[in-house]
C-alpha cells in the first residue's frame, strides 16, 4: 500500500490537486479540517499533509497561523500551484442557463468579476469539491459549481467555462507538514525557515527585533501577526525568511530577535520552491 497524505477537503479539492502534483506516488486522504488533517499525522494515519496557507488574490488562510505553532508538525516543504478555477455545470446544462453558483467564499472571491459578468449570482458553500459534488446530486442545469477541473472529472460534471479566475497570477502556497524536521545542512540551494515569535512588552520592540536581519542581510519574504490568548495586546507573529539558521546572517538576527521575544518556535527549514525565484 502506498504512503498517504492528508488534505482538508472533500474528493477534487484543490489541495487534492496539490497533493497529486507534488507527491505522485503518494495516496490521497481527504480530512473534514484542517485541526483533523495534523491529527492523521501526529497520529500516523499518514505520514504528510497538504495545507494551504495563502492565496495572491484571496489572501492568507487564517485558521492556519494558530495551528502551526501548536499542532505538533514542522513543515518539510512548500508547493506553489497556480488555480484555475471552472465553472461546472450538470451534464448538458447550457452557461446561458446558469444562475447561480456555488462555492468556497475563497473561490468565489477569487472569480467575482467574472460571475458580474455573466449574471451569475455567488452562493457559499464549504469547500470547492463538497460544490461540485452538490451540483452533482442536485442535477439542477441552473446551478454551477466553481471548482477545479479534477473535481469535474470526479462528478461527472460539464465544464461550462474554463480557467474563469480574476487575475492569470492566482496563485496557492501549500506547506507540506510532518511529525519530524528536516535535518538540512547549509549552503546547499536556497531554502526557506519559518518561525513565529511573541514579543516581549517593551518599547519599540518589533523595530528593535526585526533589525537584526536588516543588519544581516536576511530577506524577510512574509510576516504577519495575529492576536493569542484572547487578548488584543497579545500579538504573534509568523514568519519565513531566505536562509538556513546555521548560516551565520540569520543565526545573528534570530540571536538578536530573542533578546526582545517572549518565545520563539522554530517551524521548520525546507527547500524553497522554484517558483519562488521567477
Amino acid at each position: 500500500m502506498s504512503e498517504k497524505i492528508v488534505y482538508q477537503g472533500e474528493s477534487g479539492a484543490y489541495s487534492h490537486l496539490a497533493c497529486q502534483i507534488g507527491f505522485p506516488a503518494m495516496e490521497p486522504l481527504p480530512s473534514p479540517s484542517f485541526a483533523a488533517a495534523f491529527k492523521a499525522v501526529r497520529e500516523g494515519e499518514a505520514k504528510i499533509a497538504m495545507i494551504p496557507v495563502e492565496n495572491t488574490v484571496a489572501g492568507r488562510v487564517s485558521d492556519i497561523y494558530h495551528l502551526l505553532p501548536e499542532g505538533g508538525l514542522h513543515i518539510i516543504g512548500e508547493l506553489y500551484l497556480p488555480v484555475h478555477h471552472q465553472l461546472l455545470g450538470f451534464k448538458g446544462a447550457k452557461l446561458e442557463d446558469i444562475k447561480a453558483a456555488r462555492s468556497h467564499p475563497m473561490a468565489l472571491g477569487q472569480v467575482r468579476k467574472r460571475l458580474e459578468g455573466l449574471g451569475i449570482k455567488p452562493v457559499s458553500d464549504v469547500d470547492t469539491a463538497g460544490a461540485a459534488r452538490a451540483v452533482s446530486e442536485l442535477g439542477d442545469p441552473t446551478i454551477a459549481a466553481i471548482a477545479s477541473s479534477l473535481a469535474g472529472k470526479i462528478y461527472g460534471l460539464d465544464v461550462l467555462a474554463a480557467n474563469i479566475e480574476d487575475a492569470s497570477h492566482n496563485t496557492t502556497r501549500f506547506l507540506v507538514l510532518a511529525d519530524k524536521a528536516l535535518n538540512l545542512p547549509p549552503n546547499k540551494g536556497p531554502v526557506v525557515t519559518s518561525f513565529v515569535f511573541k514579543l516581549r512588552s517593551v518599547a519599540s520592540a518589533l523595530y528593535k527585533a526585526l533589525g537584526g536581519f536588516a543588519t544581516n542581510n536576511v530577506n524577510i519574504t512574509k510576516l504577519e501577526s495575529y492576536m493569542v490568548g484572547g487578548s488584543f495586546t497579545a500579538a504573534q507573529f509568523y514568519v519565513d525568511v531566505e536562509g538556513h539558521p546555521q548560516e551565520a546572517g540569520l543565526k545573528a538576527a534570530l540571536e538578536e530577535l530573542s533578546f526582545f521575544s517572549e518565545s520563539i518556535t522554530m517551524l521548520g527549514t525546507y527547500p524553497a520552491d522554484p517558483i519562488r525565484s521567477k
